[in-house]
C-alpha cells in the first residue's frame, strides 16, 4: 500500500465536479430605446446578465420610464434565424400629454395619433354636438414637452324636457370574442336585467336605463378606442360597464377624470381592488385572490408541498399569482417553477416537462388554454402523474371548441384536460329562494338559455351571466337612492355630466351601501368595492364537470363531497420522489481483500520477529536489520491501511467518516515513508559508497566505514517529512465526508420514483493542493529509487548484502503504482473496481516486498544452520565446511581484501624506504634507469636484498590495479605461507 499512496488519493480523496452546458442557439440581447428598458419575462437581472442569447420565440418587451409611452413595437419574439421581429421599425419612448384632451363633454375630438396614447406629435380637433357652443380652441397640439400647445375647450350643456319620462345612458363593453368571450352570454343577462328594471315601477320611476354597448374584444386597445367614442359622442353616460380586467383596469383608471362610476361583472384582477388607484371601481365579480385560499386548502388537503404556475402575461393574472406566491409561503408550500408567456406557450410548456412539474397552477384565458393544452398533450404532461388546477369561468366544453390557432384533435384535447380541477366562484345561487327579480336562480338560468338557443353550454361567459344581470340590478337601485338623494338637494340625476362631482360622490355612496339578493347570491362589496362569495370546485371527470366540494373563505370552511376521482387511483405525489442509494464496496470483495490483508500482516509480524531473533547472525548483521525492520513495520501499517479504505457507509455512521478518512491518509502515508523509506536508504547509500569516481582507496575506507546512524537519519527525515505535511493538512484542511451524485435512474416497473445513486468520498477544500504536493514527493521519490536500484544494479558489497533484493522490491512497486495510479483516478465513480485495483495493488506491493526481502535469508538460515553462534561454527570440522564451495568463495574474499589491505601497507613503505635510499647516496645514470624502471629490482643492491624474499608473493598476490588478489599467479604453497 505504501507504495500507491499517490494513487489512493487520486481515488479516495478526489472532490466532485460538475459540468454546465449552455446553449449558444438564439438571439443576442439588444439594447433598449432612449429613456426606456427590456422587461424580460420569467428571468431576473442576475440571470439576464449570465447570458449572451436569449431561445427562439422568447418575447421582450420594451418599458419606457417616466411620463413616457413607446412609439413603435412594444413586444419583439426571437426569430429561428437569430433575429427580433420588427426589427425595421424603431420603438422610442416620447413624452406622453393628458388624456383628457382626448374627450370633450357633449362633443367630439378627432385624434390624430400615431399611438394608442397621446404623445409628441399628437393632434386633436374638437367640435361640439349639434345644439352646443365650443368655447376655446378648436384644436391642439401635443409637444416634446408633454403638454398641449392649447387648453382644452368646453361645449354648452342643454336641458332634457322633463315633462317625459327621460333616459340613462349606460356605456358597456362586451368581450364578445378573443381571450375570454364572456359577453356572449353576459350582454343577454344585462339586456334581460334592463327589461325588468324597466318594468318595475318601484325603481327609478321617472327614467328609462339604456345600454350603450361595445365590442371590447378582451383588447385593451379596442376597449380604449371604444371608450373615447362612449364618452366624446353623445348622449352623456352616467356609469360604465366593462368586462374584462384588462379593460376594467383602463377604463376604471380613466373614469376618474370623468367622474364616473365603473361596474364591472366579468373582472376578476386582484389589482382593482387597490382602491388609491381605482377610486369609483366596483365588481359583482369576486377578486380572483379569492381562489387563492381555496387553492392553498386543496393544497394541504392532499399534502402537496411544491407547485408549479404558468400565466399568460396579463395583469390580472400576474397579482392573482403574486397573491398566490404569498399565501402559499405562509402555508409552507413552495413555488418551485414559474413560467409566463405572452401569446405562444409552447416553451414554457417543455420548461414544465423538464423541470418535473407535477401540480401546475395555470392562468389564462380560454382561447390561450387550448393552446396550452394542445401542447401538454404534445409533451405528454397530462395523466395520473399530474393535476392542472383552471380557473373556472370556461364554457363546460371549451377544450371541444374548434380553434384554429391550435392543431391538435378535439380527442387529443379531452384526453389532455381529463381530471383537472377547477376553482369557481358561486355565481349562481344554491338555494332556491327568490332576490330581488323575484326570479329563483334555476329560473333566471331556464330563461337565459331559452334567450340564447341552441348550444348554451358552448356560449362564453355562461358562468357569469348571473352577474352581469345583478350588475344592472346594482346600479339601477344605487341610481334609484341616488335620485331620492338628489332631490332633496334640489338636483336630479340628469343633471349629470362630467364635470358634476357632486353627483358622482352621491352614486358612489349608494353603490357602497348596497345589499341585496340576486340570481349570484347576496350581493354587497367590501371596502375595496369587490364582492365576497363562495368558491366551487369542480374535476373534469369523463368530459363533464362535477362538483367535488365548496370552500367558504370568509369562515376557513371546506365541504366537501369525497367524490374526486384520480387516474391512478390515488392523488399523484408533488415531484417526483427520489430515493436516495448509496454504492458501497461489495461485502465479497471486502472480505476477500481483507483475509488477504490480515494473512499480509501476519507475514510482517514473522518477518519482523525473525530478523529481531536472528539479529546476531553475521548474515543478517550484514544486510542491515534495522532497516528491514522499519520495512516490515511499513509494510504492516500500508496492509492495514486496506480496512479503512474499504469502510462505508455500510459499515460506519456519518460521523465516524472524518476519523476513518485521517486514518487512511495517516496509514498510508507513514507506511509508505517506513517501508519505501528504508530501501530507499539503502539504495541511495549503495550508490553513493560504490558509484562515485572518487580514488579507489577513498571507496575503500567507505566501504569499510558504514555508520548506521546516517542511514537511520535518512529514514527519519522522510518520516518527519510526512508527518508534518499530514500534521498541517489535518489542521489546516480536514478531510471530510463528500458526497457524489450520479445520474437518476429509472426503476423497472411503472413507479413515480427515481433512484439518485450516490458515493461516499474524503474530500477536502483546497484538495487539489494537497494533492499536488503529495503527488510531487512521493512521485521524485519512486522515480529516484527507480533509477538508483539501475544504477547500483552490477555493485557487490558485503555491508549491505540484499540491495539486490531490495531493488527488485522497487522495480516492483513503481510498476504496480505505474499501472494502478492512472486507472483508479478513470475509475474513482466505480467504487468495486477502484477498491479492487487500490486493495490489491497494496497487498501485492506489501508481499513482493516482504518475500523479496525475507524469505531469501529464512531459507538460507533454515537449510545451512547459520542461525548457530559464531564459536559454534568453529567446532565443525573442516571436511564439512570444504564442501561448500559458496563458502569457499565467501572465506576467499574476505582473505583476499585482508591481503589487499597488508600490500597496500607495505607499498607505502617501499616508497618510504626507497626515498631514504635515494637522499643517502648518488646514483648513477644507469642504477638511476634500472630502479626507474623496476619497483623490485633483482640486481644486487639494499633495495634488492632487502625486498628480494617477498616479492615474488606479492607479485602473485596483487593484481594491477592492486584491489583484488591474483590467484592466477600464484601456487597453493606461497598462499599457504602467506596465511601463516
Amino acid at each position: 500500500m505504501y507504495c500507491i499512496v499517490p494513487l489512493f488519493f487520486a481515488f479516495w480523496l478526489a472532490p466532485v465536479y460538475g459540468v454546465m452546458e449552455n446553449s449558444t442557439t438564439g438571439c443576442r440581447i439588444i439594447h433598449p430605446p432612449r429613456d426606456g428598458g427590456i422587461r424580460y419575462r420569467g428571468l431576473t437581472l442576475s440571470q439576464v446578465k449570465a447570458v449572451e442569447t436569449l431561445p427562439v420565440d422568447y418575447e421582450i418587451e420594451f418599458v419606457c420610464r417616466g411620463e413616457r409611452e413607446i412609439a413603435g413595437p412594444k413586444v419583439r419574439k426571437c426569430q429561428p434565424d437569430g433575429t427580433w421581429t420588427d426589427m425595421d421599425k424603431p420603438s422610442r419612448c416620447l413624452h406622453t400629454c393628458p388624456r383628457m384632451h382626448l374627450k370633450l363633454e357633449n362633443g367630439r375630438a378627432e385624434v390624430r395619433s400615431m399611438g394608442r396614447v397621446p404623445m409628441e406629435g399628437t393632434s386633436v380637433l374638437f367640435t361640439c354636438d349639434p345644439g352646443f357652443l365650443l368655447v376655446g380652441s378648436s384644436h391642439s397640439l401635443c409637444t416634446k414637452a408633454g403638454k398641449w400647445d392649447h387648453p382644452k375647450p368646453t361645449c354648452q350643456v342643454r336641458r332634457l324636457d322633463s315633462s317625459r319620462k327621460r333616459a340613462l345612458h349606460v356605456g358597456a363593453l362586451f368581450p364578445m370574442s378573443g381571450g375570454w368571450p364572456g359577453g356572449q352570454a353576459c350582454h343577454p343577462a344585462a339586456q334581460m336585467a334592463l327589461e325588468d328594471v324597466n318594468n318595475r315601477r318601484d325603481i327609478l320611476p321617472e327614467y328609462e336605463l339604456r345600454l350603450i354597448h361595445h365590442d371590447s374584444q378582451c383588447d385593451p386597445g379596442q376597449a380604449t378606442r371604444h371608450l373615447y367614442e362612449l364618452l366624446y359622442n353623445d348622449p352623456i353616460k352616467i356609469m360604465l360597464m366593462p368586462g374584462c380586467s384588462s379593460v376594467s383596469t383602463l377604463v376604471a383608471e380613466a373614469a376618474r377624470m370623468w367622474h364616473l362610476i365603473v361596474l364591472s361583472y366579468g373582472s376578476s384582477s386582484p389589482a382593482l381592488s387597490n382602491r388609491q388607484r381605482f377610486p369609483t371601481f366596483f365588481r359583482t365579480h369576486p377578486s380572483a385572490t379569492l381562489h387563492n385560499p381555496t387553492r392553498v386548502q386543496l393544497f394541504k388537503k392532499w399534502g402537496w408541498t411544491k407547485i408549479a404556475t404558468i400565466q399568460q402575461t396579463t395583469e390580472v393574472f400576474t397579482s392573482t399569482l403574486d397573491d398566490l406566491e404569498e399565501r402559499v409561503k405562509e402555508a409552507g408550500i413552495e413555488i418551485t417553477f414559474r413560467q409566463s408567456f405572452f401569446s405562444d406557450p409552447t416553451v414554457p410548456v417543455k420548461n414544465l416537462k423538464r423541470q418535473d412539474a407535477r401540480i401546475i397552477v395555470g392562468l389564462f384565458y380560454e382561447t390561450e388554454a387550448r393552446k396550452v393544452f394542445c401542447e401538454v398533450y404534445k409533451e405528454r404532461l397530462f395523466g395520473k402523474k399530474y393535476v392542472w388546477f383552471l380557473i373556472g369561468w370556461y364554457a363546460d366544453n371549451w377544450f371541444k371548441t374548434p380553434d384554429p390557432a391550435i392543431n391538435c384533435t378535439i380527442e387529443e384535447m379531452t384526453r389532455a384536460v381529463e381530471g383537472h380541477v377547477t376553482t369557481e366562484i358561486v355565481m349562481l345561487n344554491p338555494e332556491n329562494t327568490r332576490g330581488i327579480s323575484n326570479m329563483t336562480s334555476q329560473e333566471f338560468m331556464e330563461k337565459l338559455e331559452r334567450r340564447l338557443g341552441t348550444n348554451p353550454e358552448e356560449t362564453g361567459g355562461l358562468q357569469e351571466a348571473p352577474l352581469a344581470y345583478d350588475a344592472i340590478w346594482a346600479l339601477a337601485l344605487a341610481l334609484n337612492k341616488t335620485a331620492h338623494e338628489l332631490s332633496k338637494k334640489g338636483l336630479r340625476l340628469e343633471d349629470f355630466n362630467y364635470n358634476n362631482n357632486i353627483i358622482s360622490q352621491e352614486i358612489y355612496r349608494a353603490m357602497n351601501s348596497s345589499s341585496f339578493d340576486g340570481v349570484s347570491g347576496h350581493v354587497v362589496f367590501d371596502a375595496s368595492g369587490s364582492r365576497m362569495a363562495w368558491t366551487l370546485i369542480e374535476q373534469l371527470q369523463g368530459g363533464i364537470y362535477k362538483k367535488i366540494g365548496y370552500y367558504d373563505s370568509t369562515k376557513d370552511n371546506l365541504s366537501w363531497y369525497n367524490n374526486d376521482k384520480w387516474i391512478g387511483g390515488s392523488p399523484p405525489a408533488d415531484h417526483t420522489k427520489v430515493i436516495i442509494t448509496f454504492r458501497y464496496v461489495s461485502q465479497k470483495l471486502f472480505i476477500s481483500v481483507s483475509v488477504l490483508a490480515g494473512l499480509g500482516i501476519l507475514l510482517g509480524f514473522i518477518c519482523l520477529s525473525f530478523n529481531i531473533y536472528n539479529s546476531h547472525v553475521r548474515y543478517i548483521q550484514n544486510s542491515q536489520p534495522h532497516l528491514n525492520n522499519v520495512t516490515a513495520a511499513g509494510c504492516i501499517l500500508a496492509l492495514a491501511a486496506v480496512f479503512p479504505l474499504g469502510l462505508d457507509g455500510h459499515h460506519i455512521e456519518t460521523w465516524h467518516f472524518p476519523l476513518v478518512c485521517q486514518a487512511r491518509i495517516w496509514l498510508l502515508g507513514l507506511g509508505f515513508s517506513l517501508a519505501y523509506g528504508s530501501m530507499f536508504t539503502k539504495i541511495w547509500w549503495i550508490h553513493t559508497a560504490f558509484t562515485k569516481k572518487d580514488d579507489k582507496k577513498e571507496r575503500r575506507k567507505q566501504s569499510q566505514t558504514l555508520e548506521p546512524w546516517k542511514l537511520y537519519t535518512t529514514v527519519s527525515l522522510l518520516l518527519g517529512l510526512d508527518v508534518v505535511t499530514l500534521g498541517i493538512w489535518q489542521i489546516v484542511d480536514p478531510l471530510q465526508r463528500s458526497i457524489e451524485e450520479f445520474t437518476k435512474e429509472e426503476p423497472r416497473g411503472d413507479l413515480d420514483v427515481l433512484i439518485l445513486p450516490q458515493l461516499e468520498h474524503c474530500s477536502s477544500l483546497k484538495m487539489n493542493t494537497w494533492l499536488g504536493i503529495v503527488y510531487g514527493s512521493k512521485g521524485l521519490l519512486l522515480l529516484l529509487g527507480i533509477f538508483l536500484a539501475y544504477e547500483t544494479k552490477s555493485v557487490s558489497t558485503e555491508k549491505i548484502n540484499d540491495h539486490r533484493a531490495v531493488g527488485m522490491a522497487i522495480y516492483n512497486v513503481a510498476v504496480l503504482c505505474l499501472i494502478t495510479a492512472p486507472v483508479t483516478m478513470i475509475l474513482s465513480s466505480q467504487q468495486d473496481a477502484s477498491f479492487a485495483f487500490s486493495s490489491l495493488a497494496i497487498v501485492f506491493s506489501a508481499y513482493i516486498t516482504l518475500v523479496v526481502l525475507f524469505v531469501p535469508k529464512m531459507r538460507r538460515l533454515i537449510t545451512r544452520g547459520e542461525w548457530q553462534s559464531e564459536q559454534q561454527d568453529t567446532l565443525k570440522t573442516g571436511s564439512s565446511t570444504n564442501n561448500n564451495e559458496e563458502e569457499k568463495s565467501r572465506l576467499l574474499e574476505r582473505e583476499n581484501q585482508e591481503l589487499g589491505r597488508i600490500i597496500a601497507e607495505k607499498e607505502e613503505r617501499v616508497m618510504e624506504l626507497r626515498q631514504q635510499l635515494r637522499s643517502r647516496r648518488t646514483p648513477s645514470v644507469a642504477t638511476r634507469d634500472n630502479c626507474s624502471d623496476n619497483h623490485y629490482p633483482n640486481s644486487s643492491g639494499a633495495v634488492s636484498s632487502l625486498y628480494q624474499p617477498g616479492l615474488p608473493l606479492a607479485r602473485c598476490l596483487v593484481a594491477e590495479g592492486g584491489d583484488k588478489l591474483g590467484r592466477n599467479s600464484c601456487d597453493g604453497s606461497r598462499v599457504h605461507l602467506l596465511y601463516k
